[in-house]
């Protein structure tokens, strides 16, 4: 069970789309719309994990064709998301953030979010707790995995909001928007060399 937990930790603590986004929400627009992102990556990420025990995350991106549509679907997302956050409180001509993404997109961000399945799908094929019973190793792990998660996901947030808070002047504020929006392209780069290999 030490284990498991310790994979859980490593896997999430890690930066993936889900921590840059929650980060970068609290920096871009505070605790309140943060909050509101962070449950929806909470009801996502627990929504990816019942695919994945189900058998549905396995029959669905075995088809590759319908690989590559999430996989565009989530660059697109994530380029979306890095976008609002870098341009959140700026007025350009072909792009102003008026609001802060909230429950629906991390949900949706964690439906089309690599990680998460990549990560789900390690984490509950691997690392027996209770061999022989399905029902009781898959409640422990749902234990587990969101008492390491909901932590892990307010630290990010508390970083971005402790930015925000700093009440930094404008233009050393749109630095760290972009410097968010950057890693979150980091991110995207990566998952399309993944893809590619």
């Amino acid at each position: 069970m030490l284990t498991f937990a310790l994979a859980v930790f490593l896997l999430i603590v890690t930066p993936g789309p889900g921590v840059l986004s929650i980060a970068g929400v609290g920096a871009a627009y505070g605790f309140r719309a943060g909050f509101s992102y962070l449950a929806g990556l909470f009801v996502g990420t627990n929504l990816v994990a019942l695919a994945v025990i189900s058998g549905l995350a396995a029959a669905v991106l075995g088809v590759p064709a319908i690989r590559v549509v999430l996989m565009v679907a989530s660059v697109a997302y994530l380029l979306y998301l890095a976008a609002k956050i870098a341009f959140a409180g700026t007025r350009l001509a072909f792009i102003e953030a008026r609001s802060a993404p909230g429950l629906t997109a991390g949900i949706t961000l964690q439906a089309i979010n690599p990680k998460a399945y990549a990560v789900n799908t390690a984490l509950f094929s691997g690392f027996p707790i209770h061999p022989g019973n399905l029902l009781a190793e898959t409640i422990t792990k749902f234990l587990i995995l969101n008492a390491i998660w909901i932590p892990i996901h307010f630290g990010w947030l508390w970083a971005g909001v402790a930015l925000h808070r700093l009440n930094l002047p404008e233009t050393t504020q749109r630095r760290i928007n972009y410097a968010m929006a950057a890693a979150m392209l980091g991110v995207v780069l990566l998952a399309i060399l993944a893809a590619t290999r």
